[in-house]
């Protein structure tokens, strides 16, 4: 058996010390906006100001969570964490994802309370000021983290936040000006339920995902039925088998498989496995692998020149002669013979 490994566990495409700039200039404004936010929604009877302003509170918590999540993400790999802290990211992610789907929930029952028995009064002004004032700062947050979100199921968490903020300004803005231009007082109720189906909307495949990095499974964007094929392309591999593929965090994606192969030991073997990886680093998203190697039946002995059993049957044949061989065959044909003493 041979085994050979792909570890650079160094490797943590996540770690841009850009991200944590922007998680804490979101932290920063949304802590200072929500406290204002609040104050104006109990002052002016809004719903659907008083639901933003408590979506953007528990954001302050959410982001705080984030960015001591990235800040630990970058501590770097050792010998008890070899694919390093990144996971802890994705615990971020899933408790973000979590607590949007009670945030939507919360949100969706008070506004249908609402409906229900809407209020006599709704100050459309100071709300319709601060929701504008609120969607400049949500909407410059979600910009900031737009760039990493594809890539950071921690930073996506934070930015389905602020996105979910930004629109829901915009629910309450419009409310506003129905309330102000129409008399709707029932338009309040309905921007809440439209803020809270839209939290919920993004909250579902946050959680999906995280989930599924934390459960070990194979990623969406990886087919293992693929690699397997772009394995056994290579003339020099006779089979597959124990191969699994699962995901340390996105982009960053492990595999473990046992190939046979019909290459011998040594410089060979070694070139097959560095033509291997790089396939599955560069054309297959497989970040990491580690690839064990065994011979295939079909090797055969003259394909194995430096083993200890060439070495003992080499020095074997050499010291029989023609006598010697012949001797050797009557012994096989007579094995009775091989019990008798020399003297005999």
């Amino acid at each position: 058996m041979h085994i050979h490994g792909l570890g650079d566990c160094n490797h943590t495409p996540g770690n841009d010390p850009r991200k944590l700039r922007s998680l804490a200039i979101a932290l920063v404004t949304v802590a200072a906006f929500s406290s204002t936010e609040l104050w104006v929604s109990l002052q002016s009877h809004s719903l659907s100001l008083l639901a933003d302003a408590g979506h953007m509170v528990a954001d302050v918590f959410a982001i705080a969570m984030s960015l001591l999540a990235a800040w630990i993400s970058q501590w770097p790999p050792t010998e008890r964490a070899p694919f390093g802290y990144r996971r802890v990211e994705i615990l971020a992610a899933l408790v973000n994802g979590l607590g949007l789907l009670l945030i939507g929930g919360w949100i969706g029952l008070e506004a249908l309370e609402q409906l229900q028995d809407p209020p006599t009064e709704i100050l459309s002004g100071p709300v319709a000021i601060t929701a504008a004032i609120g969607l400049g700062v949500n909407g410059l947050n979600a910009y900031l983290l737009h760039r990493h979100a594809e890539s950071d199921l921690n930073l996506r968490g934070a930015f389905l936040h602020m996105l979910a903020d930004a629109a829901s300004c915009v629910g309450v803005l419009l409310g506003a000006l129905a309330i102000a231009k129409f008399g709707w007082l029932w338009a309040d109720g309905v921007v809440g339920v439209a803020i809270a189906i839209l939290i919920l909307i993004g909250a579902i495949p946050l959680i999906q995902q995280s989930l599924s990095i934390l459960l070990e499974q194979a990623p969406a964007y990886v087919d293992t039925s693929e690699i397997r094929q772009a394995l056994l392309t290579y003339t020099e591999v006779d089979s597959v088998t124990q191969l699994r593929v699962w995901g340390i965090a996105p982009g960053q994606t492990h595999l473990t498989a046992s190939l046979s192969v019909t290459v011998p030991s040594g410089i060979q073997r070694d070139i097959l496995l560095g033509k291997l990886q790089e396939q599955l680093r560069s054309t297959l998203n497989v970040t990491d692998s580690t690839l064990q190697m065994v011979s295939a039946p079909s090797v055969t002995l003259s394909m194995l020149p430096n083993t200890k059993i060439q070495e003992l049957i080499q020095p074997s044949l050499s010291s029989f002669g023609e006598e010697g061989l012949e001797n050797k065959d009557a012994r096989i044909q007579n094995p009775e013979s091989s019990l008798l003493t020399p003297d005999s």
